[in-house]
Formats: structure tokens, sequence, C-alpha cells
């Protein structure tokens, strides 16, 4: 594996399935100094809380490979384009950044080369390799923005951008499963999805962009209960795609 870009986890191609968590990981390799504190490394700005762990258990109900990005999001969102502002975050919902801020082109495109360019090539390869009927696109959100308070009430988002197949499928199945779902909430696929747009609709790969509300997903109990709400609705959806 180069460097700490991604971990994987072992599936069967067949299942037709791959899940792609871009913000896994809270890591910050020891040569990096962000210069946060350890609180922030532990918050939604750092880490999409919960997903690990429920990527592992879906994998395991559904037999299925994994891709998690191994780095934390305030070292290099895997999830932005290569020229996007926010690739390199210098602040995250009100938190300050202070190893990012006034990174130079060298220093910039040294992050960029040992961790988005390897995470983003192994992607490519894997799909290109197992061309799977439907990418799972896995994240989680927090409950309140610092920075825009409102609450957000969805227990999962659905998110897409031009490529809507798998969302117009799982939206009803989540409803029918009591699953209180937002449809393009708590924001929207058509504003970021890069990772999706690149691999999925780059490739006219179909994908179910997941965003679960990360309170529901913070302990072993709630990872386990999420894993069987979801795992249903990820292989039906999967099921009437072939």
């Amino acid at each position: 594996m180069p460097d700490t870009a991604y971990t994987a986890i072992a599936g069967d191609p067949a299942t037709g399935l791959l899940i792609v968590s871009d913000h896994a990981s809270a890591h910050v390799p020891a040569d990096l100094s962000l210069g946060v504190a350890d609180g922030v490394m532990r918050r939604h700005v750092a880490i999409d809380i919960g997903v690990a762990p429920l990527a592992a258990l879906l994998c395991e109900a559904l037999g299925c490979p994994a891709v998690l990005g191994g780095v934390s999001r305030l070292v290099i969102d895997l999830n932005r384009e290569e020229d996007a502002a926010g690739l390199i975050p210098e602040t995250s919902d009100g938190d300050v950044v202070p190893g990012n801020a006034g990174l130079d082109a060298t220093a910039r495109a040294a992050r960029i080369d040992r961790f988005w360019r390897p995470y983003h090539a192994h992607l490519a390869v894997r799909i290109a390799a197992d061309r799977p009927v439907l990418l799972v696109s896995l994240h989680s959100f927090t409950p309140r923005l610092a920075t825009a308070p409102d609450p957000r009430p969805w227990a999962v988002g659905v998110l897409y951008n031009r490529d809507d197949r798998a969302a117009r499928l799982a939206i009803p199945l989540l409803d029918a499963a009591g699953v209180v779902t937002g449809d393009n909430l708590p924001y929207s696929g058509q504003v970021l999805n890069a990772t999706m747009n690149t691999h999925a609709e780059g490739n006219g790969i179909a994908y179910l962009g997941l965003e679960v509300r990360q309170d529901l997903i913070g302990d072993d109990a709630g990872v386990a209960e999420w894993a069987a709400i979801l795992a249903p609705v990820i292989a039906t959806v999967r099921d009437r795609l072939r």
C-alpha cells in the first residue's frame, strides 16, 4: 500500500459491490503537524465518525470489498477535485488548521502526490478490474454544524449528482423501513460528489451515496443496528440494477 493513502477490506468482487469511504480515518502521519487539538481530531471535521466500523460490518454482511481513505480529511480531503479550494483545508466548520495555512505550491503538490493520487489511482484500478454493478459511497454527517446550527433531522441522506438510478431505488426502500431519509440532504451531491463523479458517473456505474447521521453510529450497538438496516437495502438496489 502506498504510504497511508488507503486501507482495503477484502471481499468477493462477484457480489457486484464496492464500498468506498473517503473520510474513514482520523490518521495524521507522524511527519505532518496540523497544529490542532486532539479533541478536534475526534470531531466530524477530521473524520466521518462511525463509517469505518460500519463499512466493516457491511462488508461482512454482503461479502463485498471496500476501500477506505487512510488519512484524516484535515490532511487532505479525498472527496474533492485535485484543484478544489478545500482540498487541503485551512479551516473546517470553524476550526482552524494552522499546519495547512499558506502551503506553497511544492508542499501542496507533495501532499497530493502522497495521498490523493494513490487513493484515486487505486480506486480506478480496482473498479476497472472488478467492474462493480454498484458503488456504495459511505459517509456520516454531524447532526448540527457549528457554523450553520439548524438541526439536521434525517437519519440517512441519499446523495447523487446526475446519475440518480440507485438513489431512486434506495429512497423508497429506506422510507419503507421507517428511516427518516434526506433526498440529496443534508447537502446536495450536485455540489459535493467528487469521488463518485470521477469513479462512478465517469465510468457509467451506478452508485449509492449514503450519509448516516454520526450520532446513530457512534458506538458498537449503533453500528450493528445500522448495518442491519442498510445491508438489505444495498443488496436490493444492487439486484434491481443487474
